[in-house]
């Protein structure tokens, strides 16, 4: 395939309008892509249009606009049957050739839900590390994903069965550029796996400790004396249990050894506490994250989609660790081509913690 030009003279169709499918749509309006979007929803539809989304009333009447990007946005449990109202969609039009991509915050599920529709040679993973408590259309916002570090996954393998670069370009030009973003390469299971330690076993341990106030006796009195400690623990399980259900059971391969992990050490630790034992191991052990991580600053309090420049205006962007002139590489950047054995050496590059912050010629370009 032919890559269509620069993110902006792109056209992007959006399938499910929750928070984060409409935070795309709202990005990308806002940055004056060409946006065609659905949701099963009427009243979703009708909330998007309101705000100046073109919205179509269902996949196939979207693919009827021939977007260039056809971004996967649905509930988890939904993807296969999504793919496949997409798989029929393009049966009708052979003509119309897109790169089908994602949000979803698991990518193994969502791959061998494309590959079984027969979409997997078209299809880039993609996943914002971005979101809040609350769902649907009406908590999207343009700012959402501003500044967001996505993960972008990709199949190596032989040439037959690799990711199409001219299509992982596409998704990168539209990270990087319009949505505001940065990315990092990785493989659908090094996603799952990372995913499932910082966003999928959180969710479980925050639900639990919801779950343990709620069986209590003193419950009224300890929610009366919650403050920080606790409002911070539980965020998250104040999001829609669905979702969190889907999340989990589909990265069951990654959630379930961690959660039993997890398990193994609360047993040990109330154990030692029950036989005044010591536990300074157990407060111990992350010292090593303690010591040199810190939080990056959320997704959100980056410049919003109208205010990222367009790649022929030199205006300075922040893509992550400092402004950087647009149409300009910068400083500490590296590259690497798309072709030869591109997989292998990008995937190697964000291993180390390099980040993608543009694609130029045919490079990915990197700091």
């Amino acid at each position: 395939m032919s890559v269509a030009g620069p993110a902006e003279r792109i056209s992007v169709g959006v399938v499910g309008l929750g928070l984060i499918g409409g935070s795309v749509a709202r990005s990308l309006v806002a940055r004056g892509v060409a946006v065609v979007a659905t949701d099963p929803s009427p009243a979703t539809r009708a909330d998007a249009s309101a705000i100046g989304i073109a919205v179509a009333d269902d996949v196939a009447a979207l693919a009827t606009q021939r977007p260039d990007v056809v971004v996967l946005a649905a509930p988890l449990r939904a993807m296969r049957s999504v793919a496949g109202e997409m798989a029929v969609a393009l049966g009708e039009d052979p003509g119309w050739d897109p790169t089908v991509t994602d949000v979803g915050s698991v990518k193994g599920a969502v791959r061998r839900a494309v590959e079984s529709a027969g979409l997997g040679d078209r299809y880039v993973g993609a996943h914002p590390m971005a979101g809040t408590e609350r769902s649907g259309f009406e908590a999207s916002t343009e700012r959402l994903l501003a500044g967001a570090r996505w993960i972008v996954t990709v199949e190596p393998g032989a040439a037959t069965d690799a990711t199409d670069p001219a299509r992982l370009e596409q998704v990168l030009r539209l990270v990087t550029g319009p949505l505001g973003g940065t990315a990092v390469v990785l493989t659908d299971d090094v996603h799952d796996e990372a995913a499932a330690l910082i966003s999928h076993v959180p969710h479980v341990l925050a639900t639990e400790l919801l779950s343990l106030v709620a069986g209590a006796p003193v419950r009224d009195v300890a929610l009366g004396l919650a403050a920080g400690s606790f409002r911070d623990g539980t965020r998250v399980a104040l999001s829609d249990p669905r979702r969190t259900e889907a999340m989990v059971t589909e990265n069951a391969t990654w959630v379930a050894p961690a959660l039993r992990l997890a398990a193994r050490d609360l047993e040990a630790l109330a154990d030692a506490l029950e036989s005044n034992a010591p536990v300074h191991d157990f407060f111990d052990r992350p010292a090593v994250v303690r010591e040199t991580w810190r939080p990056p600053a959320p997704a959100g309090t980056g410049p919003p989609a109208s205010d990222v420049p367009s790649s022929d205006r030199p205006t300075a962007i922040d893509v992550g660790g400092g402004p950087v002139q647009a149409g300009a590489r910068p400083a500490s950047a590296g590259t690497v081509p798309l072709d030869g054995d591109w997989p292998a050496m990008l995937l190697a590059r964000c291993a180390k913690g390099d980040v993608v912050v543009a694609v130029r010629d045919g490079e990915v370009v990197l700091r």
